[in-house]
């Protein structure tokens, strides 16, 4: 192929279907189940904090979100958190693993445009169980001509994802709501970035816009993505 653009990446939480809101909604209820023993910001830090120091033990998702939340509910309540507020956690975590998906507006529109002239993939963190399972429930698998679901997004993994599956970075576009996971690295790849905001985001993935870069691009919904690769295209 000589075109400048052959291979789409898209992210998947909060770029094609909603995530983070459960996530948000499972910490309201952390907080209110630990009011007793800390305030809600002090609280939030702490888990924050846990999280970040966790992920190179437990990765992204669910799971480690689920050990984040009861390694701070020890930690807050100097190891006397009562046994049934940790067997509310995990219920709490066991029902964010079996909600249903729900597509953001326009993802399944744009991913089907964008694959009938593209090679599109999709490139995402977290659990594998997890992506899967929410991957099946989109109805949008077969769209996808790979699937990636990794560790991490550093720019040594896009290049090696576009290269697999495309003709290398430099032909290729990340399209995400992450500045840190989803664009930034792209860029640094050779690729261009595309960001799509999402109304919530976790603190750990946020970074400083890249306007200076010449392949940064930035919508406001997936509705312009079929015209902006056609442009780039």
């Amino acid at each position: 192929m000589s075109r400048n653009l052959t291979t789409v990446g898209f992210d998947a939480d909060d770029t094609l279907w909603h995530n983070e809101r459960f996530f948000q909604l499972t910490q309201d209820r952390f907080a209110d189940l630990l009011a007793d023993h800390a305030a809600r910001d002090h609280l939030m830090e702490r888990l924050l904090a846990a999280e970040r120091r966790n992920l190179g033990r437990y990765g992204y998702g669910i799971k480690g979100f689920v050990l984040s939340m009861i390694e701070t509910a020890l930690e807050v309540t100097q190891d006397r958190v009562p046994a049934s507020a940790i067997r509310e956690l995990i219920d709490a975590g066991h029902e964010m693993l079996a909600h249903p998906i729900e597509l953001l507006p326009h993802a399944a529109e744009a991913v089907a445009a964008v694959a009938d002239t593209h090679r599109v993939v999709l490139v995402t963190k977290g659990d594998l169980l997890d992506q899967e399972r929410k991957l099946a429930q989109s109805g949008l698998g077969e769209l996808f001509d790979a699937v990636e679901i990794v560790s991490e997004k550093t720019p040594a993994i896009y290049s090696d994802v576009f290269a697999r599956h495309g003709n290398g970075a430099e032909h290729a576009m990340m399209v995400g709501n992450s500045i840190r996971s989803d664009v930034v690295p792209a860029i640094e790849a050779g690729g261009w970035g595309v960001h799509v905001p999402h109304a919530l985001l976790w603190d750990l993935e946020r970074a400083e816009t890249p306007h200076h870069a010449t392949r940064f691009r930035e919508l406001p919904d997936l509705s312009g993505l079929c015209d902006l690769v056609r442009a780039l295209g």
